[in-house]
């Protein structure tokens, strides 16, 4: 009889330094992630402001350009290292970047301010306010995210919200909005923000958020480099003042890194389709920045807006119940 042995067990992994600072940075971002849904909005809403200021001041192309540049150079020196080490998927994942940095730097960069030159305020909302639904239902076919029917109901109601702020309560005024040249520009914009969203989602990388994004915006750069130049060459020049470079460095720092990067995280955290509802609280930040920094007073439209529109992402935006 051949003699037995007693089994071996396998030793017990401790816990790494490593693992537990994912854990515990997981564990925070799930308690930053409701506040940052709120807050991000505001960072986004700051770039109508910009491109406004900035009509007569920058270019809409130099804008986007100087924008990430500006963003690039802010992340490098807390992500340099990583991208160093992490080259090869850099070069792995090349195409899904440059893709990704024409989509979210340069057509929902310029483009934006492009077609701001040229149609209305209340026609970019009103085009801009299809793309969470989009994001929504692509979301939940294409990446399989779960929404009840009580979130789908919350939708409803944030979009209504915005409809509301649009037409400034009037349904006449909602039926009156007519079409402009802009327009096409701005309905780009949001087809390439909702490609944006969804294959930020759906790529997996081997790159951290804040890595990810400065690789992101370098393709970005790519892409917006040939109109810069094109758009410098061709358009009436325009003096590089203070006033320009401050725009510059606040489109970077505000709807640039900050908003981008907390996107990110949110995506992570509660998945395309709910964090895309957030957009839904620009116009309302829209108007309280308009008021503080143009001296625009806010009407009693975008309070009932916000009445919708806060209590549907929030109920959109809890977790849907297992199946």
């Amino acid at each position: 009889m051949a003699p037995t042995t007693a089994p071996t067990m396998a030793p017990t992994m401790a816990p790494t330094p490593t693992m537990a600072a994912q854990a515990t940075t997981s564990r925070a971002a799930r308690w930053w992630a409701p506040m940052l849904l709120f807050a991000v909005p505001a960072l986004w809403s700051s770039n109508y402001l910009i491109a406004r200021l900035a009509s007569g001041v920058v270019h809409p192309h130099a804008l986007a350009f100087g924008r990430w540049a500006v963003a690039l150079v802010l992340l490098l020196p807390f992500v340099g290292r990583g991208l160093l080490e992490r080259r090869q998927a850099v070069r792995r994942e090349w195409q899904h970047l440059l893709v990704l940095g024409s989509l979210g730097m340069w057509i929902c960069g310029a483009w934006v301010y492009l077609g701001g030159q040229s149609t209305s305020a209340a026609n970019i909302a009103l085009i801009y306010a299809a793309a969470p639904v989009a994001i929504a239902i692509i979301g939940v076919k294409l990446l399989h995210e779960r929404m009840s029917s009580l979130q789908w109901a919350a939708v409803a109601a944030a979009l209504a919200g915005v409809l509301f702020v649009i037409a400034r309560g009037e349904l006449a005024t909602l039926l009156a909005l007519q079409l402009a040249p802009g327009d096409a520009w701005i309905v780009a914009a949001v087809v390439a923000w909702t490609a944006y969203s969804l294959l930020l989602k759906h790529w997996p990388s081997a790159l951290g958020p804040g890595e990810r994004l400065a690789a992101i915006i370098a393709g970005g750069l790519l892409a917006l480099l040939p109109a810069t130049v094109w758009e410098a060459m061709t358009a009436p020049p325009l003096p590089f003042t203070a006033r320009a470079a401050w725009l510059v460095a606040l489109a970077a720092v505000l709807p640039g890194v900050l908003s981008y990067g907390a996107y990110s995280l949110l995506q992570r955290e509660l998945g395309a389709a709910r964090t895309a509802l957030m957009q839904y609280l620009a116009p309302v930040y829209g108007a309280l920045g308009a008021w503080w920094v143009l001296g625009e007073v806010p009407r009693w439209y975008h309070g009932v807006g916000a009445a919708l529109i806060l209590p549907g992402i929030w109920l959109a935006t809890r977790p849907a119940p297992a199946r």
